[in-house]
């Protein structure tokens, strides 16, 4: 079993995931399921933070080696993804018990579904890339859908299945013809064919093309994003939350690890690094769309759904750079991700307990003068906004300033493309500042209700967990930037 323990993350999901079944089917109290799922997916991100700081990877069996890879951006990722399922899973224990429809298989799809997005994140063969891309995908469009008595929810996820399925189609597609032009499925055989010069050209420009257009959609990058505001508005808040943290950071992995990793190596492959002005033109378009449409929304849900559009852009402007930069740009975005999670966490959750009974506070109306009568309540709100803006001293203005300075130091057109990526977070200030003063200075109109706090602990105890890391990973920026560095030099090395 020892020789399992590079793997010990995933299968303790796993083991919690058939645990909560039979506990939901067999128990007459289901009350405590979200504390259970919660505190399966903490332990399994604290088992991971240990192995990611030791001093040696435990190896695993070469079964598994070949196709999940054992390394420290996988258990970097193991912690993000567990740790932003976990805090969504608290939230949703008083969400769904509110709004009166908790079940337990709502607890067995976040455990699966995180376990698809983590071996996605580890994924180093074609095969294991779809097979965790479509684990988690599955998951996610039964999560989108949970609320069922919802039109809204039913049509998000159904819009969600089909974009889905063919972005999968697409990335299936690009990953045959990869296996055509190298005769290899695995990432490493895939670099050295091509490297070699063994590899048939345009079929791998057409095969690469197709990879990025099918994990561009799960990023959540223009012109890919059609599911994003429809997906994030229709589905519960919990749900949401769950997909902008979750869902994102599996994406922005596997990304990493296919451009970087099997294509990443400019001394050797001449034409193939093409990558990098493609996914320029995605990082430009996303910030830019993101933040102006995000203006134009009446649901805060929905413009923080352009809002995540807009952070796609920014995460896509750190890959670019690690073209050209290398460990410190690829350790910027793992840095981000981190900081994005917590940030997002914050936003939804106090979402959520700004709410009233069976009525959700999603529009800018729903939080009019909210933060004067229950300032406890609005206060988490407002750290999380400030975040995701980038300001200081929280964690995404450090987020913001590493990719930027990545692109900066990348040289060449990515400096401008660091001061577009500035200028688009000023225009995010407007939407973000918005919803503050909509908060603080506006009174509710003569009809509307007013929220009342939820009272639960839960979400309490998720806004305090991500709000203490929003604050220290802004204020202690350099311990954690040093692990984003340990987890990314496995991957440029």
């Amino acid at each position: 079993m020892s020789a399992l323990i590079g793997v010990s993350p995933l299968l303790l999901l796993v083991a919690a995931g058939l645990s909560i079944m039979v506990i939901d089917a067999f128990a007459e109290d289901r009350t405590e399921l979200a504390l259970v799922t919660a505190a399966s997916l903490f332990v399994a991100a604290a088992v991971a933070g240990v192995l990611m700081l030791g001093d040696d990877i435990t190896t695993a069996p070469e079964l598994v080696t070949r196709y999940l890879a054992v390394d420290r951006m996988g258990l970097f990722f193991d912690v993000v993804i567990c740790a932003g399922a976990g805090l969504s899973t608290l939230i949703a224990g008083a969400y769904l018990r509110e709004h009166g429809f908790e079940r337990g298989e709502f607890y067995v799809l976040v455990i699966f579904t995180a376990f698809g997005a983590m071996v996605l994140a580890r994924a180093v063969d074609l095969l294991s890339i779809f097979l965790g891309l479509e684990t988690m995908s599955l998951g996610a469009y039964a999560l989108v859908a949970y609320r069922r008595t919802s039109a809204r929810a039913v049509e998000a996820a159904v819009k969600y299945f089909l974009l889905g399925s063919f972005a999968a189609a697409i990335l299936l597609f690009g990953s045959a013809l990869l296996y055509g032009a190298t005769g290899h499925t695995d990432l490493l055989g895939i670099q050295q064919s091509v490297a070699a010069g063994a590899a048939d050209p345009v079929l791998t420009i057409f095969a690469l093309m197709m990879l990025v257009v099918g994990l561009a959609f799960k990023v959540g990058a223009v012109p890919f994003h059609m599911w994003v505001p429809d997906a994030y508005e229709g589905a519960a808040t919990p749900v949401t939350t769950f997909m902008s943290v979750v869902v994102k950071a599996a994406a922005v992995a596997v990304l990493i690890r296919v451009l970087i990793g099997a294509f990443g190596d400019q001394s050797t492959m001449g034409l193939y690094t093409g990558w990098t002005p493609v996914i320029i033109i995605l990082a430009v378009i996303s910030m830019v769309y993101g933040n102006l449409a995000a203006i134009a929304q009446s649901s805060v849900k929905r413009m923080l759904a352009y809002s995540s559009i807009a952070h796609a852009g920014y995460i896509l402007v750190g890959i670019a750079a690690a073209s050209e930069v290398g460990t410190f740009a690829v350790s910027a975005v793992l840095y981000y991700m981190a900081a994005y999670t917590f940030s997002n966490v914050l936003a939804f959750g106090s979402l959520i307990l700004m709410g009233s009974k069976g009525k959700e506070a999603v529009s800018y109306a729903d939080l009019a003068g909210a933060g004067r009568r229950h300032p406890m309540a609005a206060f988490p709100f407002v750290i999380g906004v400030l975040s995701l803006l980038g300001l200081p001293p929280t964690a995404g203005f450090f987020g913001k300033y590493y990719v930027f300075s990545a692109a900066v130091q990348a040289g060449g057109p990515m400096v401008w493309i660091a001061v577009l990526g500035v200028l688009a977070s000023v225009i995010g200030a407007y939407y973000y500042l918005k919803v503050i003063v909509y908060l603080f200075m506006k009174e509710p109109e003569e009809d509307a209700p007013i929220a009342v706090p939820m009272q639960s602990w839960y979400v309490v105890v998720a806004l305090i967990v991500a709000g203490y890391y929003v604050m220290k990973l802004g204020i202690f920026p350099s311990q954690y930037l040093d692990w984003a560095v340990a987890a990314a030099a496995g991957v440029i090395g």
